[in-house]
């Protein structure tokens, strides 16, 4: 009889796998995250983030909750922490996973290194025009937030809705990480058909307004990305040279939910703070469109709980959840997915590039909504376009939404087409620009006024003859 029951007992332990499609299965994850809190997606900030969705699918005995995750941070310095730390490891044994780099260079590193090594990597980072190449050193690459040349797609929309031909990509360069660089570097890779003019300036720099105004007279819009007090000097500026009453559209991209990409706020407390409102209602921001659902909530209520449990003192707006958190969560959920439907159909953890291909072209419940890939291994990014509707409050609302999957712009109840329309352009400066034959207009007034007093000479010179 006690045999009986054992039988019994392991029956139905065996006919519950079956029946819940469970695959058991250990996977050695190796994540690559910073230390340093002062970056947007430092470990403190991530890492509950990446367990949140290890618990979640180990709960109520669902298809995923045979995995068992065996997760490892380690530190990453935008340089090379990370790739030192991958040839270190993989001496014993190699990582089933990769989570991260973000910053660019340090990314490139690792994803070749791991591309070679046949090693699925996933990260919320390596948003650079240059990684959309997966053909070879960057084949096993899965970018689970939008990428830079994603968020260009908007303003290519935009250009062709509204009919705008020039711009002038404006931003600070740190010439480390260069996080703007490589934002603006998205709009310019897939704007190639419009006129499209640069300026940089260092960030240690003065920013010179003088210098910025003077390569904007034969453009329509400016779009920058700098940080929300230098955005804020330039909206001022602008303001006092008459450049904001319709002449000219200025944006401002704001993708990651922190004030040092610039986030709209035109409010200091300061003498300047009526002028800036002012300014401001002709700055519109590009950010990530944001989804409400009640597990989204939930999450960013633990996330923030992580946090505060944890007393960093030294990491300002780390409960916010911003993009990075919510990519690195889906990270895992997409991996589980793909690995649980791979081993279904016979293949194994170690075989990277066909598990990395089955992560892409495919659409999956994330956190905060759904989370469509595309057939690159890119997540298509959904985009809200934020404008001023009350000047009088200095508020802003969401005045149109892009929908990367079938590339749909949508225009809210709140837009209002005539913060949109040029109007009133300066066509005099551009006009006597094109008579000079590319000298300027004080190099021809040099010329006008030489040639006349050369004339007056020879005529004095005849007639004293």
């Amino acid at each position: 009889m006690p045999f009986l029951i054992t039988l019994c007992m392991y029956f139905l332990v065996v006919l519950k796998s079956v029946m819940s499609n469970t695959i058991t299965e250990d996977i050695d994850v190796l994540v690559f995250l910073p230390k340093n809190n002062s970056y947007l997606f430092s470990t403190a900030r991530v890492a509950p983030a990446i367990l949140y969705a290890q618990q979640w699918l180990k709960r109520d005995g669902g298809k995923y909750s045979g995995f068992s995750f065996n997760i490892q941070f380690e530190n990453s310095d935008c340089v090379s922490d990370a790739l030192f730390m991958l040839a270190d490891k993989s001496c014993a044994q190699k990582p089933d996973l990769i989570l991260g780099p973000v910053c660019e260079y340090e990314a490139a590193a690792v994803v070749r290194l791991a591309s070679h090594w046949n090693i699925p990597v996933i990260s919320a980072g390596a948003l650079a025009a240059g990684f959309s190449n997966k053909n070879t050193e960057f084949s096993h690459l899965t970018r689970i937030a939008p990428s830079y040349v994603k968020m260009a797609e908007i303003f290519t929309t935009m250009f062709e809705h509204f009919t705008w031909k020039t711009a002038l990509l404006l931003y600070e360069d740190d010439k480390e990480e260069r996080n703007c660089y490589f934002t603006l570097e998205g709009v310019y890779h897939l704007m190639a058909d419009y006129n499209i003019k640069t300026y940089a300036f260092s960030q240690e720099d003065r920013v010179d307004t003088d210098d910025i105004f003077q390569n904007v007279y034969d453009i329509e819009v400016v779009i920058m990305c700098m940080g929300a007090d230098k955005i804020r000097e330039i909206m001022l500026a602008a303001h006092r040279r008459h450049l904001t009453s319709g002449n000219y559209l200025f944006f401002n991209v704001e993708l990651f939910n922190a004030s040092s990409y610039g986030n709209g706020s035109w409010k200091r407390g300061d003498k300047y703070d009526n002028e800036a409102r002012q300014a401001y209602a002709s700055l519109n921001t590009v950010t990530l469109l944001r989804t409400v659902k009640p597990e989204f909530e939930n999450f960013s209520m633990e996330m923030k709980k992580s946090i505060e449990k944890a007393e960093l003192h030294d990491c300002k707006d780390c409960e916010s959840v911003n993009m990075f958190v919510e990519g690195f969560h889906d990270a895992i959920l997409l991996y589980a997915i793909t690995l649980h439907e791979a081993m279904k159909n016979g293949y194994s953890k170690k075989n990277g590039m066909e598990i990395t291909l089955q992560m892409w072209n495919r659409t999956f419940e994330g956190i905060a909504g759904q989370v469509s890939m595309d057939v690159n291994g890119d997540r298509n990014g959904d985009f809200s376009l934020m404008a001023m509707t009350n000047i009088e409050a200095g508020t802003y609302e969401v005045v149109a939404n892009y929908f990367g999957v079938n590339g749909t712009f949508q225009l809210l109840p709140a837009f209002n087409s005539d913060s949109f329309t040029l109007r009133g352009r300066h066509k005099a400066h551009t006009e006597m620009s094109d008579k000079s034959c590319g000298l300027g207009v004080s190099a021809l007034t040099g010329v006008i006024v030489g040639a006349v007093l050369g004339t007056v000479m020879l005529v004095t010179f005849y007639f004293f003859r």
